[in-house]
């Protein structure tokens, strides 16, 4: 058979050339419009659907996944010999080469390397690989050549039940990464509507065999616990995977870290509950209204121990309660948030607790936030309330929304409370700090990113969820993604590559984070560091000042009144006390015996009142009795006083000896005064002694 070949040769520079289009009108196809078509056509009135929130027509669904592609090269320099071979042996790889030769799949395999071989060659032909692109443009165009940090959202979940409630907690579930537990709380205590759905079902015919469709009008499914929180996949947005119901509203709910199995929470009206994570349904355990909080427990985290089934609670009471799983009818251990360290503590001055938290590398101390700006530090370990409220620090206003360790640097916290969030360390106490991040509106929940250490993310009341970066910036965020509703909590899957976002309106959106914001280069855990140590010897620097200006003020105080004493004691002993007016001033002045005399006056009166209380029985035989003499049994002191005709009590001499035990230029001169007021004495003295016990009784009754 005899075929004709044309070979076409061309240079290879001049393979894969930009096309050269040109700007010319040409009409390349026209259809005309079909009068049958036409005809056929039908007009119909404008029909608006719902398509997020419409109810599921279909029986099946499809679940894709995003795939991302990776493609490895290798380079061969003799191809790739079995690790018995030794290559630099000729005799051994020809050996090697036979072998393989006498197999019967060789050819095929060979076949396919040169058809793969081929394709890669015509790919790199279309490209001239020996030339240089982009040589004429200068270097300075690609300095400000920036890729902006983004997000992609994957799915949204809606509240299955109507009206919509507001999202509390998410928490990822520790062991399988797609799935999270999303906690509505019914703070209304709303019951589900139920709303009318029209469906329409075939029914059959018996008489013709004909199928006829009906319009039936059923209800939604009315079985909705409006207390109800669920675990979903992040692949399903359509129904949860497992729905976990209450008598009462959550309020704070998490998965066990150790143990995945199991959920604890919160409830409203005090109590805590243990639910199975796997199967739903009603509460496993559920503690007493007995042993429960007095108010809702608004906090919760799970601690360090071998069983996996210890945890606290907290709540706005004021009480803290140490709490295991496998009983729940009376807690291990339970203290009051007092802000003074006392044994005794006290409901009035108790704190509402707000957030726990816990980190199981640090088994022994647990963090407190309370809701009127405080951070207390707990010891595990301790038994009395002094042992197990080290200390604690006043750091804001309002309540604290948000407590979170970092996840490389377990020593530094990230609190969001009222219109900021700071970054703080237990060694920084309560001294200032300048790692603090400021909005106009106010923060509302806070978490670290578990990929990259110096990222974090912030959702405030306007909708706004804010990427912050210390490394890069320390006073505004890198990037922003605005919602339409208040955020109210944001949490990391474990791996960093998703962002779960808690909405107001009981939807919880989830984000796809750029690759740059799920990994940390090289030195920036070094750079981190460095930076929290700086802070941290700022923040002693600035507290060792702060206590320097208050001793400082203290002793200028101490001072002032020291010389404040000084000049009365100068003024008190150019005073004559023989003269009563200078006598008088001299009292006036001093205030220790103005205190001496104070007690010396409640001393008098209490004795008085026990005296007027007390009777006085006194029992005679007939033979002491005298003829004429009153009977005083059972009566008082004053009425003996008045039947002997004799005064009740002498207040002058009383005086006079208190005025005695008063300071020295005092005692000298009352000692004066009770020394004038002695029979036998001169008669200027007495006139004096006399002036000094009217001064002194003036004074007593102006007192009263």
């Amino acid at each position: 058979m005899y075929h004709n070949q044309y070979i076409y040769a061309r240079e290879r520079r001049r393979f894969g050339r930009q096309p050269l289009l040109s700007d010319r009108t040409q009409l390349m196809l026209s259809i005309q419009p079909s009068q049958r078509m036409r005809n056929s056509y039908i007009l119909r009135n404008p029909m608006n659907s719902s398509t997020q929130l419409s109810d599921q027509m279909a029986y099946s669904w499809v679940e894709t996944d995003n795939v991302t592609y990776a493609e490895h090269g290798m380079y061969h320099y003799e191809g790739g010999w079995p690790r018995e071979v030794n290559i630099n042996d000729e005799e051994s790889t020809m050996r090697y080469r036979k072998k393989i030769e006498r197999e019967d799949n060789w050819g095929v395999q060979v076949m396919h390397l040169i058809h793969t071989s081929m394709d890669v060659t015509a790919q790199n032909s279309a490209v001239n690989i020996y030339q240089e692109f982009f040589v004429d443009l200068p270097p300075e165009l690609g300095k400000d050549i920036r890729m902006p940090f983004e997000a992609r959202q994957c799915n949204i979940f809606h509240d299955p039940l109507k009206p919509t409630r507001p999202i509390t907690v998410l928490d990822w579930m520790p062991s399988e990464r797609r799935k999270f537990l999303s906690q509505p709380t019914n703070f209304n205590r709303v019951a589900p509507l139920r709303t009318p759905v029209i469906t329409t079902k075939p029914i059959a015919d018996t008489e013709d065999g004909d199928e006829n469709i009906q319009t039936i009008q059923e209800t939604a499914r009315t079985d909705g616990n409006p207390n109800s929180f669920y675990v979903w996949d992040q692949g399903n947005a359509l129904s949860p995977e497992v729905v976990l119901e209450s008598t009462e509203p959550v309020r704070r709910a998490h998965f066990c870290p150790r143990d995945d199995n199991f959920i604890a929470a919160g409830l409203q009206s005090g109590m805590v509950a243990l639910w199975d994570a796997r199967n739903g349904g009603k509460p496993l355990k559920i503690s007493p209204l007995e042993a429960a909080h007095r108010e809702e427990a608004a906090a919760l985290c799970w601690v360090h121990s071998k069983s996996n089934s210890e945890f606290y609670s907290g709540s706005y009471d004021g009480s803290v309660k140490y709490w295991d799983g496998r009983d729940l009818e009376t807690p291990i251990q339970e203290i009051l948030l007092d802000p003074e360290p006392t044994d005794e503590q006290k409901n009035e001055r108790a704190h509402g607790v707000t957030v726990l938290e816990f980190e199981y590398t640090i088994p022994v101390r647990y963090i407190i936030a309370s809701d009127q700006g405080y951070i207390f530090i707990g010891n595990r370990k301790g038994m009395l309330p002094t042992e197990v409220l080290i200390s604690n620090y006043r750091l804001f206003s309002g309540p604290i929304r948000t407590i979170e360790r970092n996840p490389f640097f377990v020593k530094n916290f990230l609190i969001a409370a009222d219109w900021c969030v700071k970054i703080w360390a237990e060694e920084c106490k309560g001294a200032p700090t300048t790692l603090l991040m400021k909005k106009k509106n106010e923060m509302l929940c806070g978490t670290w990113s578990p990929a990259r250490c110096s990222l974090f993310v912030t959702g405030d009341a306007r909708g706004e969820v804010d990427f912050w970066d210390i490394l890069l910036h320390q006073r505004k965020p890198i990037f922003t993604l605005k919602l339409k509703q208040p955020i109210k909590y944001v949490k990391f899957r474990p791996d960093g590559k998703y962002l779960a976002v808690a909405l107001e309106n009981g939807d919880v959106q989830l984000f796809e984070l750029d690759p740059a914001l799920r990994q940390s280069a090289a030195k920036d855990k070094a750079l981190l560091m460095a930076l929290f140590e700086r802070e941290l010897f700022r923040s002693k620097l600035l507290e060792g000042r702060v206590e320097e200006v208050k001793l400082k003020r203290k002793t200028s105080l101490l001072e002032a009144d020291t010389k404040q004493r000084e000049a009365e004691l100068d003024l008190m002993a150019e005073l004559d006390p023989d003269d009563p007016d200078q006598f008088l001033q001299i009292i006036e002045n001093d205030t220790e015996f103005k205190d001496m005399l104070k007690i010396f006056k409640d001393s008098t009166f209490n004795i008085d009142k026990k005296r007027q209380e007390r009777q006085f029985v006194m029992e005679r035989t007939d033979f002491e009795k005298v003829e004429g003499e009153p009977d005083l049994e059972g009566l008082t002191a004053e009425e003996i006083a008045a039947v002997q005709g004799t005064s009740s009590i002498n207040t002058v001499g009383g005086l006079g000896d208190a005025v005695a035990a008063g300071g020295k230029g005092a005692a000298n001169a009352v000692g004066a005064a009770g020394a004038v007021a002695a029979p036998g004495a001169e008669e200027k003295e007495a006139t004096v002694g006399d002036k000094r016990i009217k001064v002194l009784k003036r004074m007593a009754d102006k007192d009263k």
